[in-house]
């Protein structure tokens, strides 16, 4: 394959101006890695640049290759359709321009150590201003995101035993910060039963946002009433040296043929236990309507092209629209129902101090 190509880091955007500029703090790194391409960022909602915009000034400077890269932990909704949608779509509004969709970052092993350096420096931290506490009275509750894909909710799952069973904690359990369950508070409602003398806390999340944000108060709520136990808030991933390489290898990927997203358990594909009705639903994005809100724009974006296109993107199966999710935005997409949105321990955004 030819190494003639430019970089598209695409993420989800959010109202939080520090996610914002936490994100393009994670495309400068790219930049000075591939410091002979051409790297651009935007964002599918909530943040200005949008996806088309960066696909626009990349074009601009003569870029016909692009190496889209979704700025996403697991493949859920926004990796396997909204994303996909918006570049399929601008790829067939621009003929000359080849765009090529890399993989999510995943479970990988460089993931594994950049959380790990995360935790562990939040518990020397706590080590240095309270004492130590033997790793064996320690337990570690992972938050992920949440989504109405089981698979990338088993991956959050799959991140929480890897870094308990590697660091050695006394325990481990994971919450969700919305869509499905158990969200955090109930999660830690639960842990504190355990006898735990110390409980740690690790956003499993890219960038800080409000779900950071509630992740953080629902802890501070259910420590106040369990003073014995010492809270541990760890911070998430960021622009971890190693989360960067990870970007790096999927740009690698795609050069050496080698971009394959894991589709066993998709659900979109097969079979899924309790998601059987939604395997070869047609995949569209939803989001177009939301482009740039959030960041100053009184309106959404209009590019003056229809969103009712059905696509592959270039992993050998179609994926449907999906993703019924909650991420602090009162727009309705129209999604398939969720088949467990009445748990009794969620599945909803965490709500804020107070709802």
């Amino acid at each position: 394959m030819s190494e003639d190509f430019g970089i598209m880091v695409c993420g989800h955007g959010s109202r939080d101006e520090g996610a914002v500029r936490e994100f393009a703090v994670v495309a400068e790194g790219l930049r000075e890695r591939f410091a002979d391409r051409e790297v651009e960022h935007g964002f599918l909602e909530f943040a200005t640049p949008i996806i088309r915009e960066g696909l626009d000034k990349l074009v601009a400077r003569g870029v016909t290759r692009i190496f889209a890269l979704p700025a996403m932990l697991f493949a859920a909704g926004h990796a396997k359709n909204d994303i996909p949608s918006v570049l399929n779509t601008y790829a067939a509004q621009n003929p000359n321009v080849e765009i090529i969709y890399g993989r999510e970052l995943g479970i990988d092993l460089k993931m594994i150590r950049a959380a790990g350096d995360r935790v562990q420096a939040a518990i020397a931290q706590a080590d240095a201003e309270f004492g130590e506490v033997p790793m064996h009275e320690t337990m570690l509750l992972t938050v992920g995101r949440g989504a109405s894909d089981p698979d990338a909710n088993s991956n959050v799952a799959k991140v929480a035993r890897m870094l308990w069973e590697g660091l050695g904690f006394g325990w481990g359990e994971t919450a969700y910060s919305g869509v499905t369950f158990p969200l955090v508070q109930p999660a830690l409602e639960h842990a504190v039963k355990l006898g735990y003398r110390r409980i740690v806390i690790f956003p499993y999340f890219l960038f800080t946002g409000i779900l950071v944000n509630r992740i953080y108060d629902h802890t501070d709520m259910v420590a106040a009433n369990h003073p014995d136990i010492q809270f541990v808030k760890a911070p998430y991933l960021n622009d971890h040296p190693r989360v960067l390489e990870t970007f790096a290898d999927r740009v690698d990927e795609i050069l050496h043929g080698a971009n394959l997203m894991n589709c066993q358990m998709c659900k979109y594909r097969e079979q899924v236990l309790g998601f059987e009705a939604e395997v070869g639903l047609p995949q569209e994005s939803h989001h177009h309507h939301v482009e740039g809100i959030g960041t100053g724009d009184a309106q959404p974006h209009d590019h003056g092209h229809a969103h009712d296109h059905g696509h592959g993107h270039g992993h050998g199966h179609d994926h449907s629209h999906d993703h019924s999710h909650d991420h602090d935005h009162a727009h309705n997409h129209g999604h398939h129902p969720y088949p467990h949105a009445d748990h009794p321990h969620g599945p909803r955004t965490l709500p804020s101090e107070g709802d």
